[in-house]
């Protein structure tokens, strides 16, 4: 197996993201067939992929997916779980036996609701309730890792190419309305199961292609609001990142998106007043959470998803659209893969986001340009 450093590809890892405007549901073939595509942009240490609308029967729980290293990490994270939350249902994910995926932890998950009691006593909203025992579990109980944790969402990821991992967690068995991808070449991170994309908090999840410079400054901006990095990859910061900006500072996408991507200074003194005011703000206050460096990511959450590159498109992305789906991806022919007549095709410049929502709904405020 190639090892991190024995190879490098500058523009290595791959994303797409698939969704229906109309909430409809289908198969995960589909994203797994796209990101099989772009096979030679992975090296086979890390895989993964976000569903949306994949447990309509438990749409109420949060679902929480682990990593175990032992059945003693197990054991610990159950009491910790049970003495937080009320456990509707739990099992071990289903898995298909394959030689092209070994080594992997043990794999659970729990639908739970936070204990009513509980709740009341942290003083805490429910979202804010359910992030710090996130952060508990992966912080301070060695062995167990929680890799998702929204609602009616599910993230399945490990070290393997991405249709190999598509296979070993039987996605064509699932079906979303929402579906991303990520095949990883690792850039200056280990490969290994918790650190294989996409990251994920609550409901929100990300997959990325690039690499951040800015990391420590985003990481101890973001670390001031309990948020706690512990995954061994630059990533892992940028879901902080938009969590915070988005739910719980409610800042519209559109600013959300000036704070990641900022505009250069020489490009906004040709801005009008009203938009370099703003523009200037919000580089005083989040001028620690501007993502530096080449990346291309998608952002998804159960409305829809937001692609994004970085100001000056150092990475690429595609983005197409037929009838009710929108697709995202690395390459065009990702794309063509699974769609093969689309009805517009189109590379978004640099700093300016694909936004794509569920008709009859809105995460936070779109620009009209930017809304597919």
């Amino acid at each position: 197996m190639l090892r991190e450093g024995e190879v490098r590809i500058p523009s290595g890892c791959a994303i797409a993201g698939i969704m229906n405007k109309k909430g409809e549901a289908f198969s995960g073939t589909k994203v797994v067939d796209s990101i099989a595509i772009m096979h030679d942009r992975s090296n086979g240490l890390g895989g993964g992929f976000a569903a949306y609308g994949i447990y309509p029967e438990m749409s109420e729980h949060n679902a929480l997916h682990l990593f175990y290293d032992n059945k003693n990490a197990k054991k610990d994270a159950e009491q910790f779980i049970n003495k937080h939350f009320r456990i509707t249902l739990q099992e071990e994910i289903p898995t298909k036996s394959t030689a092209k995926i070994s080594g992997s932890p043990l794999i659970w998950r729990y639908f739970v609701k936070p204990l009513p009691e509980r709740l009341m006593a942290s003083g805490l909203e429910e979202d804010d309730y359910v992030m710090k025992c996130v952060m508990t579990v992966n912080t301070h109980l060695p062995g167990a890792f929680i890799f998702s944790s929204g609602k009616n969402m599910g993230a399945f990821k490990g070290v393997g190419y991405p249709e190999d991992i598509g296979e070993f967690f039987k996605l064509h068995e699932y079906k979303g309305h929402v579906w991303t991808a990520h095949g990883r070449f690792p850039t200056n991170t280990p490969g290994w199961w918790g650190g294989a994309h996409p990251f994920t908090l609550l409901d929100w999840s990300i997959v990325h292609n690039g690499e951040i410079s800015s990391y420590d400054a985003n990481r101890r901006f973001i670390e001031m609001y309990g948020y706690k990095c512990t995954l061994q990859t630059d990533t892992e910061v940028m879901v902080y990142i938009f969590d915070l900006l988005l739910r719980r500072h409610k800042l519209p996408l559109d600013v959300a998106v000036l704070a990641v991507a900022a505009p250069f200074w020489e490009d906004i003194d040709y801005m009008s007043p009203e938009k370099k005011e703003l523009v200037k703000t919000i580089r005083a206050i989040y001028g620690n959470l501007l993502v530096n460096g080449p990346f291309s990511i998608i952002l998804a959450c159960g409305k829809g998803f937001v692609a994004l590159n970085d100001r000056i498109k150092l990475r690429s992305l595609t983005a197409a659209t037929k009838g009710d789906f929108v697709y995202v991806a690395s390459e065009e022919s990702a794309i063509r893969e699974i769609c093969k007549t689309p009805e517009k095709v189109w590379y978004p410049r640099g700093g300016e986001p694909v936004v794509a929502f569920m008709e009859g709904s809105s995460l936070v405020e779109v620009p009209e340009q930017c809304a597919v």
